[in-house]
């Protein structure tokens, strides 16, 4: 079995009943969707360049899930590719559709939860089970230095895939600290709540790239 293969759940993945029969809803109801779990965004260079991994939270519905990438078709995509791409870890101009020509530099993209959630609200027992997936595509990339999470789901799920204790990873905007033998970089996610209500700005979200870029300098 690969590396890919354990990463990534199948497009009819039953482990988690109630993401499963939403998706199934959702097939119906929109059968030009994606609906399915959202496979890792990837750089053309594949897994070996990967040096930054971002964990979000779970697909949008009429975002990840509609599109069948990671943060396209809703806002928080608005302002997480336009960061990397004025970072340089990614190239080209983001369309929100996954026909747009972008490509990632040396990063990729993925989620904590691959499938949609009702609500935008995984439960405990889905995040854990996910974790199987999360845990493989964390391993799956050789020259990974960084990773960044964002919102404080992402951040306990990845640091439970890193072999943490939450507990001694505390989540923080800004957080930056060895885990696992890399870097466990914190952001607020980046949704259209966190920057309507202030938790979230635009200077803030970019300082964490910003932070990030340079410790992948060193």
């Amino acid at each position: 079995m690969t590396a890919l293969s354990i990463s990534e759940p199948g497009r009819d993945c039953p482990l988690c009943p109630r993401l499963h029969e939403f998706i199934a809803e959702w097939r119906q109801r929109e059968p030009s969707w994606f609906n399915a779990p959202v496979p890792t965004f990837l750089p053309p260079d594949g897994d070996d360049a990967v040096r930054l991994l971002i964990v979000g939270l779970a697909p949008g519905l009429r975002g990840a899930n509609r599109t069948g990438r990671p943060f396209t078709g809703d806002y928080a995509g608005d302002l997480l590719y336009s960061t990397l791409i004025s970072h340089g870890f990614a190239r080209g101009e983001f369309k929100a559709r996954p026909d747009d020509g972008l490509e990632l530099v040396g990063t990729a993209i993925t989620n904590a939860v691959r499938c949609v959630p009702p609500e935008n609200k995984p439960v405990g027992a889905e995040i854990a089970t996910c974790r199987t997936f999360l845990v493989p595509t964390i391993a799956r990339f050789p020259n990974l230095r960084a990773v960044l999470a964002l919102g404080s789901i992402a951040h306990q799920s990845t640091v439970r895939a890193l072999g943490g204790r939450v507990a001694a990873y505390p989540f923080k905007h800004g957080g930056q600290l060895p885990a696992g033998g890399i870097t466990l970089f914190s952001s607020y996610h980046c949704s259209r709540y966190n920057t309507n209500t202030g938790v979230l700005t635009e200077a803030m979200f970019v300082s964490v790239f910003s932070q990030i870029a340079a410790f992948l300098q060193e």
